[in-house]
C-alpha cells in the first residue's frame, strides 16, 4: 500500500476540519476518498470546500462497503463512536476516532475487543499527547526523577462556555444527545493525560458533580473529584465551564519533589535527597531537604490533530508505534464514568466500576432528557447530528 484511502464519518466542526487537512495533502501518505454524513448538506459542503474526487455517502456502512476506503476517521456524536468503530473493524478497516472513546465503558470495552480481533490499526484523537510538556512530564515520572508519586492535582477551569454556546444546538448538554457535560466534552484530554503521564489509575473515586450549576443545562458544568491510588497517593481533579478567567495547572508531587505544569511551562522543585530518606536521618526541629527550583527545558512542538493523524497513517503504512492507541481511550472514560456514578449514588466508587449500575443510572437520565421530552428538540436525534460536537 502506497497511500491510505481515508473516509471521514461526520462532517461537523471537527470532521470538516479533518477533511480539509487530508484533502489539502497535509498528511503524508493519506488521501481523502470519501465522506459520510446523514445530512445531504454535507455533499454541497464537500463540493464547495474539497478538491478532486471525494465521494459522498449518506450511509456510513455503504461507505465502508464501497471499497473506496482503507480507514475511517469517526467524528460523530459520542454515542456513535463505538458502534461505527465496531462496524468498521468488521469490514477490515483501520479506525481513528475522535475523543471521547464513547459515553460508557461497557460499549467501549466491546469496541476494544473488536479492534483486537480485527488486527487493524486503532487510534484515538488524544492530540494533547503530542504536547512536549506532557511528553516530558511522563518521561520524568517514568524515569524515577520524581520518585514515588504522592499527590496529583489538576485544576482545569479554562473551558468557559456561555449559555449561547449551549443554546446553539439542541443536542448540546443533554444526556440523550451528548451523554454528559464538561467531563465528556471539554475535559477528556486532561482525564487522559492525568493517568497517562502519571502511569497510575486510582483504586477509588469520590466526586461531586453539579448539574446545571452555572447554566441552564441538564448535565454537569462543575466537578470536584478526589481519588486514592493503590500506593496511598491521593489526587484531586477540578473542572468547570462556568468560570473565567480560568486556570490550567497540573501539579504532581513525589518523594523527590514536585513538578508543576502551568502557562506553557514546567517547573521542577527537586529535592537533593528523597523526603523519606531525609526524614529518617534528620534529628533537628524545622529542617527540610535541600530543594532546587529547576525550569525544565522543553524541546519540540505540539503537533496536535495533524500529529495524531500522521502517526495513524504511519502506523498503517510503516508499523510506527501509536501515540494514542484507541484501546487506551477507556481509561479516561472510566474516570469520568466513576465521577458520575459517585455523584449519582453519593458514595465512593471502586475501580473497575460497576458498569451495569452506571448504565442503569445513565438510562434513567436519558429517559428524562430534555432532548426526549421537549417537542422542539424531538425533531433532532443524536443520529441526525453527525460530527457537530465540540
Amino acid at each position: 500500500m502506497n497511500a491510505v484511502r481515508v473516509g471521514i464519518i461526520g462532517i461537523g466542526n471537527m470532521g470538516s476540519a479533518h477533511a480539509k487537512t487530508i484533502n489539502q495533502g497535509k498528511i503524508k501518505g493519506a488521501v481523502l476518498t470519501a465522506i459520510s454524513d446523514m445530512r445531504e448538506s454535507a455533499k454541497a459542503w464537500a463540493a464547495d470546500n474539497l478538491q478532486g474526487e471525494v465521494q459522498y455517502f449518506q450511509d456510513p456502512k455503504a461507505m465502508m462497503l464501497s471499497g473506496e476506503v482503507d480507514a475511517v476517521l469517526i467524528a460523530t456524536p459520542h454515542y456513535q463512536h463505538s458502534e461505527l468503530a465496531i462496524l468498521a473493524f468488521n469490514q477490515g478497516l483501520h479506525v481513528l476516532i475522535e475523543k471521547p472513546a464513547g459515553v460508557y465503558t461497557s460499549q467501549v470495552r466491546e469496541m476494544n475487543e473488536a479492534a483486537n480481533e480485527s488486527g487493524k490499526v486503532f487510534s484515538i484523537m488524544y492530540n494533547q499527547r503530542t504536547n512536549p510538556l506532557y511528553i516530558k512530564l511522563k518521561d520524568l515520572i517514568a524515569s524515577g526523577e520524581l520518585g514515588e508519586i504522592r499527590r496529583t492535582n489538576w485544576i482545569i477551569t479554562s473551558w468557559y462556555r456561555s449559555q449561547s454556546y449551549y443554546d446553539s444546538g439542541s443536542w448540546r448538554a443533554t444526556w440523550a444527545g451528548e451523554g454528559g457535560g464538561v467531563l465528556l466534552n471539554q475535559s477528556p484530554h486532561q482525564l487522559d493525560l492525568w493517568q497517562w503521564t502519571v502511569g497510575l489509575m486510582p483504586k477509588r473515586v469520590r466526586a461531586f458533580c453539579a448539574f446545571g450549576k452555572y447554566r441552564s443545562i441538564e448535565v454537569e458544568d462543575d466537578v470536584t473529584a478526589y481519588v486514592e491510588y493503590e500506593n496511598g497517593a491521593t489526587g484531586v481533579f477540578i473542572t468547570t465551564t462556568g468560570e473565567t478567567p480560568g486556570t490550567n495547572r497540573f501539579e504532581v508531587t513525589g518523594d523527590r519533589g514536585k513538578i508543576v505544569v502551568e502557562d506553557g511551562k514546567m517547573t521542577f522543585w527537586r529535592l537533593r535527597e528523597p523526603e523519606s530518606e531525609f526524614n529518617q536521618r534528620y534529628t533537628g526541629g524545622f529542617g527540610q531537604p535541600e530543594c532546587w527550583k529547576i525550569d525544565i527545558p522543553i524541546e519540540g512542538r505540539e503537533t496536535g490533530h495533524l500529529g495524531i493523524m500522521q502517526n495513524f497513517v504511519d502506523a498503517i503504512l510503516h508499523g510506527s508505534p501509536l501515540i494514542a492507541p484507541g484501546e487506551e481511550g477507556i481509561h479516561g472514560l472510566t474516570l469520568s464514568n466513576a465521577m458520575y456514578l459517585s455523584t449519582w449514588t453519593d458514595h465512593w466508587v471502586e475501580l473497575p466500576i460497576d458498569e451495569e449500575l452506571f448504565n442503569k443510572h445513565l438510562q434513567e437520565r436519558i429517559r428524562h432528557s430534555k432532548m426526549n421530552t421537549d417537542p422542539v428538540r424531538e425533531t433532532q436525534s443524536p443520529a441526525d447530528l453527525s460530527g457537530t460536537f465540540q
